[in-house]
């Protein structure tokens, strides 16, 4: 794990995410989750609502759910339980939404942005596409909905859901940004390798973003509070988190394209009198 290349690649992250043209990309994927969420929340909430609701009726569980509240001197937030489970459930959902939004149409401007003013020399090779990066963002949310799944009861226990959580998600944000930020420069092949060498610092980053995700997460959960309130707490939750992972995009792609000019350097050979050589393609830059 490369400790000072991730502090270097998140000063770097923070001075480029106070760029107007980063913060102006946060408009696009917020307008598109909030479309979807919109439409979402209108249609569907109550009926989630009412699903968890019959099955926690089903199984008894508002008797356990009432005692433990009881015990914790928590009674009278007995109400508040069914719809915040359903908040709960669709949490990783609006989450995932926000990351694919941010892989889909800010990565892309971030990579150029990023490239353009730190790392011009590096060729383009082209080793992701679109569809590579829906099938890959795809296959990784299944994982971590297994995964997620499975972890919940050990959510239940204090030191436990403060370190899964924050691993879980630095996981999969590690999957979905790592191939969205070498999607334009790096080969199928320096693709792999890169993430098979640096992937505890990726995961690292990934864990660190995760963190900073707290804070929209629990805005969202406090819609519970007031449903008067839950569209705009709900447009507030989602701009939150697309300004995170927008970021966190940049923090990967700092890091990335990095990792990736080293990597290149490593492979080319090198003369006696000492000067390396290299015969790679004319170097191709995105304008």
């Amino acid at each position: 794990m490369n400790i000072a290349a991730v502090g270097l690649a998140w000063g770097r992250a923070v001075a480029a995410q106070l760029h107007y043209r980063m913060l102006l990309l946060t408009l696009l994927p917020f307008l598109a989750a909030l479309v979807l969420w919109g439409v979402v929340i209108g249609f569907g909430l109550q009926a989630l609502i009412d699903f968890v609701q019959q099955w926690l009726g089903s199984h008894n569980s508002f008797q356990t759910a009432g005692e433990l509240l009881a015990a914790l001197g928590l009674l009278s937030f007995k109400a508040m339980v069914v719809p915040l489970l359903a908040m709960w459930l669709l949490l990783p959902l609006m989450v995932f939404t926000a990351l694919c939004c941010i892989a889909l149409f800010a990565m892309p401007a971030i990579g150029r942005h990023v490239s353009s003013r730190h790392y011009p020399e590096l060729e383009l090779r082209h080793g992701g596409s679109l569809i590579g990066s829906v099938v890959h963002s795809m296959s990784s949310f299944v994982i971590f909905v297994l995964l997620w799944l499975l972890s919940l009861p050990l959510m239940l226990l204090p030191p436990l859901n403060l370190v899964l959580q924050p691993l879980l998600w630095g996981w999969l944000t590690y999957r979905v940004m790592s191939y969205d930020a070498l999607a334009d420069f790096a080969d199928a092949d320096e693709r792999r390798a890169l993430v098979r060498e640096h992937r505890w610092s990726l995961i690292l980053i990934g864990t660190i973003a995760g963190l900073f995700g707290v804070a929209p997460g629990l805005l969202w959960l406090g819609g519970v509070l007031s449903f008067l309130l839950l569209p705009l707490i709900a447009g507030v939750a989602v701009w939150l988190y697309v300004f995170v992972f927008v970021f966190t995009g940049l923090w990967f792609q700092h890091y990335c394209l990095a990792a990736l000019q080293a990597y290149r350097r490593k492979q080319e050979p090198v003369l006696d009198d000492g000067n390396a050589v290299s015969d790679a393609a004319p170097l191709t830059i995105r304008n």
